[in-house]
């Protein structure tokens, strides 16, 4: 799934072995409402804009990557990614703070208490990631992801969009959702820690200790997303060395969150890449004919956008 500045689009390889690709009219919500450009307000509206794509796009992915007979319902989709969500909640907020107020007598409720649970929280999730990374369909996942980065970074060194050219990047790349989901833990460990003491936990048992931290991480939830965005935007655009370095623990996680592709995984990447980018951008930065034929979905572009129209079936 690529992004631009007028649309995002999804590209999926077909057991048929076509790529199917899907082009969306991306959010003017910023252009029309002024006030999602101020910082913090631009990374919440980020964080919710991608949620919202990322979940259509991979219901795109889930029904066709698969053959029609294998396809999800929406309904189906919807109540898959309702559990995930709940999944999620319960894993890496519930859990840590159920498990912790029961410490607090030790730990007390102010500084200690949230640098530990921010820790364990931390551990919990590079244990997921490292968990599903060994399986095989994952991997693959990653792979594409690996893909996504190598056609940016080509992209953005002038390189045509032709397979053997992409796949001399890296599959790192600075401005990733990996980058933003650990800026997001480490802005909220610091941002908890400091809340957590200025307004400490009430009396009143475990549950009590509990559902105080838990209310505490849904309601700063906002303002993590906007302090880590800011972060985020400003390691992407500096070259100094300390925002370098902070952006670094985000390129070593990616070492798990990515895989070298190959050259059909390659492929739709750049597809997806084209979609989204103007076609007068693209003269001269594509190369040789790509194999695969494009087969298309539902298209919103509102002006002129690549792949060539002579390739649409």
């Amino acid at each position: 799934m690529m992004r631009g500045a007028a649309a995002w689009a999804v590209a999926v390889r077909r057991p048929s072995g076509d790529i199917y690709l899907e082009r969306r009219r991306a959010s003017d919500a910023p252009r029309r409402h002024p006030a999602l450009r101020w910082p913090l307000l631009r990374g919440v509206f980020a964080l919710v804009d991608s949620l919202a794509i990322g979940t259509r796009a991979l219901t795109v992915s889930a029904n066709e990557s698969v053959d029609e007979s294998e396809r999800l319902s929406r309904s189906a989709v919807g109540g898959s990614l309702a559990v995930a969500l709940l999944v999620f909640v319960v894993v890496f907020v519930v859990v840590p703070n159920l498990g912790l107020a029961a410490l607090q007598g030790p730990l007390g409720s102010g500084l200690a208490y949230h640098l530990v649970e921010g820790v364990v929280r931390m551990a919990i999730f590079l244990l997921y990631l490292w968990g599903i990374s060994t399986l095989a369909d994952v991997r693959r996942v990653f792979a594409y992801h690996g893909a996504e980065h190598k056609t940016i970074a080509a992209w953005e060194h002038g390189e045509r969009l032709d397979p053997v050219a992409v796949d001399g990047y890296s599959t790192l790349h600075v401005r990733c959702g990996t980058n933003f989901l650990l800026l997001v833990m480490l802005t909220a460990i610091v941002l908890y820690s400091l809340a957590g003491a200025v307004v400490p936990a009430p009396d009143g048992g475990v549950l009590v200790t509990t559902a105080y931290h838990v209310a505490l991480r849904l309601v700063l939830l906002p303002v993590v997303a906007g302090l880590a965005y800011e972060a985020l935007r400003l390691g992407a655009g500096s070259g100094g060395p300390l925002l370098r370095a902070l952006m670094r623990p985000g390129l070593w996680l990616q070492s798990i969150t990515t895989r070298p592709p190959g050259s059909d995984q390659v492929e739709v990447a750049i597809r997806a890449f084209e979609a989204v980018v103007p076609s007068a951008d693209l003269v001269d930065r594509t190369g040789r004919r790509l194999p695969s034929r494009v087969v298309w979905g539902p298209d919103e572009a509102t002006e002129p956008l690549g792949p060539a129209a002579a390739e649409q079936a």
